[in-house]
Order: C-alpha cells, then structure tokens, then sequence
C-alpha cells in the first residue's frame, strides 16, 4: 500500500499550498471590505480583489482541478484530494481556482449529460468561470431528504417544457451572475417511482423566475459564495432542447451528480479541520490562565490529541473512499461515500467546537473564521442528503453483506 503523492499531485500541491497562503488568506479582509462597499452584495464573483486571484490562478495552472479529462487539470480523485483539502483553508480558495460548490457539480451535469449545443452555452462559459450556475432541487413544502417527493411539475407543452413550484436552499441563486439553473421537477408523477423526475435548464432571465429571498445560516448569508436563495417558478417557459438527458432520468441525474458533489465537501473540510487545529493551537500556546500557559492544560491537550487522531482517521477513509472512485467507480464506492458523507461533518464540527472553546468568547465573534466555519460545517450535515438518511442506507447495505456472509459460511 503506497501513501506518498505521485510526482505532479505534490507540484500542483507546493503550488497551491503558496498560493493559498500568500494570495488568497490575505486578500480575505480585501475582499470583504470590497464587498461591502458594492451595491449588490451578492454579485461576489465581480470584487475585484477574487477576479485577481482568479486570474493569478489561472496563469499558474491551478483552474479546474476537480474536473478530470481534458475539460478540466485531467486529475484523478485521489489526485485532487489533497489539492481540495487546501482549497479547505481559507474560504475564497475554491471560487479562485473555479472549483466551489454547486458550479463544480454542474459542470460535471453538464459534461456527462448535456448535448453539444448545452455545453456551448453554458459548459464552456462556467468553465472559464465566467458565470455561475445553480441546482435547484430541495423544495420547502416537502420531505426533500427523498428526492422522489420533489413536488415541482416539468410538463411538455408542444416544443416546450412549462415549469412551476418553489425550490428553496438553492446555493448560489442570488449571485446575479448564476445566469443557468439546473431544475429538478415532475414531468411524469404516473411513472415508476424513480422515473418521475427529470431535469431541465432554465436561463435565469427566464420570464416566471421569481428569486424571493436569500436564507440565512445562523445568521451568516454565505454572500461569498452566492447565497442561499428561496425561488419560485411560475408559468416558466423554455425549449425542450433544455431537458437535461432523457425525460425521466433526473432522480439517475442526481445520484450522479452528488457522488463527486459528496467527497469534494469532505476534502475540503478536512483543510477546514487542519486549519482550525492550527489556530487552536496558536491561541492556547498565547493565552494564559491560572498561572500557565493553556496549551499546558490538559483538558487542552485531550482536545489537541483527539483532533489530530480524528482529522488523520477521516482523511484516510476520504483517500479510500476517492481511490475506490477512481478504480471501480462511483457505484463501486457508493458504500464509502455514504461513509464520508456520515463521518465528515460530524468530526469538523467536533474539532471547531473545540477550536471555538479554545478561543474563549473571541470564538464566536467575526475576529476569527471558526464560527463561520461552524455554520458552513453544520450545514453539511443537510446539503447533499442528511445523516439520517445515509445512515438508514448504509445500515441496510451492512445487513445485507453480514447476511450473505453468514449464508456463505453455512451454505
């Protein structure tokens, strides 16, 4: 079993880990003070300060790294692990070298499933970062945690497809510049079950596209990253050109589409995990309490020492889980990525928890990244399916391979 990085993983790694650390952490405090000083501000991907880090990414190689094949840096997953963990460390790395959320998982919709003329208008453009993009799926009136309830009718109408309902939680509408939206609806509720839904492109600018709000996450908006966005469509017109794959195939759509979406998550939180055990420790090796240094408690040192063995445990399950993925494929590894999915959040969240107390009261306040953080890591524990689902999943898959053992073993 081999653990070193090959060749071009630890160049492309040196030259990300210089550039997130001399370009992007310090440009945060520019980029926010930017921000604010814009109308919209939604419109994140327009502030200067990101269009120059993408820029300097960009000259450097470091673009696309999630995407293999030639579309993208041609990397493997176990490749782009360690590249996505640093990614991990400050909160603008992912937008600046076109690799964040829910932009990188269109883009793979989009290679996989779209025809020609949909990769000309909205691949290529996204893969030059020169718009964003949206997956609305989850919907506020029902269950979303099954896919199959999504209430949203696609119903053909001649040459077109007339979309209506409300979708909620969708990361990244309210970024005026998310110009496509990848809708998951209805288009035959008589269907086989999980042969009900299809998927359809439709243009932001769309007649009937209502962005009502933008949703809060403990109080933080996430604008950095496109927002959170509550929509509604009514009446909503466009070709049937834009259906997505074959009518039918949305629920095999976004099984597809969430795999990769699942493990880039945990990569990058684990960089989040590294970064918060850095500051917690910088913090105790300052701060004294009751005559000696923090770090010399040992209250502090258990939490110190169980970080470490935490973050180490799930970045070897996450590099199993990317090396399955590459080798027998995503079904393959469909039981590790629920895995991962499980144990990710659940384990940053542990880790900031510590790291917050650790910083006393200075934690929770915007002076340090951990409550953000904390809000972002909390959220994981929704987004692309809650625990409890991958649970009840991953339980079932075990009963099943502990009763075909016991079968082979006693015929």
């Amino acid at each position: 079993m081999e653990f070193s990085l090959d060749a071009r993983t630890e160049d492309l790694r040196a030259d990300l880990l210089d550039f997130v650390a001399t370009c992007v952490e310090p440009a945060e405090a520019e980029f926010d003070s930017q921000l604010a000083a814009r109308p919209d501000r939604w419109a994140w991907d327009t502030v200067a300060a990101l269009v120059d880090l993408r820029t300097q990414a960009r000259k450097r190689g470091l673009w696309n790294l999630f995407l293999p094949g030639d579309d993208g840096a041609g990397l493997t997953n176990l490749q782009y692990a360690p590249l996505a963990e640093i990614t991990g460390h400050s909160r603008l790395a992912p937008a600046a070298v076109n690799c964040s959320a829910p932009d990188t998982g269109n883009m793979e919709v989009l290679r996989d499933f779209g025809t020609p003329e949909q990769k000309r208008a909205w691949l290529e453009p996204l893969l030059a970062g020169e718009i964003r993009s949206a997956f609305a799926m989850t919907e506020p009136d029902v269950a979303s945690s099954d896919a199959t309830n999504i209430a949203t009718r696609i119903t053909r109408d001649g040459d077109e497809y007339v979309v209506n309902g409300r979708k909620w939680w969708i990361t990244g509408a309210m970024n005026p510049n998310a110009q496509i939206f990848i809708v998951m609806g209805k288009t035959d509720p008589s269907a086989d079950r999980h042969r009900q839904q299809s998927m359809i492109l439709v243009p932001r600018d769309t007649p009937g596209v209502e962005i009502r709000r933008g949703l809060e996450v403990y109080g933080y908006d996430d604008h950095d990253h496109g927002g959170h966005a509550e929509l509604a469509f009514h009446d909503v017109r466009v070709p049937a050109a834009n259906l997505v794959g074959e009518q039918g195939s949305g629920f095999a759509i976004a099984q597809a589409r969430l795999g990769p979406g699942r493990i880039h998550h945990c990569m990058r939180s684990i960089g989040v995990a590294e970064k918060a055990i850095a500051l917690m420790c910088e913090r105790v090796e300052g701060r004294v309490a009751f005559g000696r240094p923090l770090s010399e408690q040992g209250v502090i040192r258990d939490w110190i020492a169980q970080a470490r063995v935490r973050v180490e445990q799930l970045r070897l399950l996450v590099l199993k889980t990317a090396w399955l993925m590459d080798t027998v494929g995503n079904k393959g590894a469909h039981t590790e990525i629920q895995a991962i999915k499980i144990a990710t959040p659940a384990t940053v969240q542990w880790i900031l928890d510590k790291a917050i107390q650790a910083h006393g009261a200075g934690g929770l306040s915007p002076d340090f990244p951990l409550a953000r953080q904390y809000a972002g890591i909390r959220t994981l524990r929704f987004a692309d399916g809650p625990d409890e689902v991958h649970k009840n999943a991953l339980a079932r898959a075990e009963l099943r391979r502990q009763a075909k053992a016991r079968e082979a073993r006693h015929g």
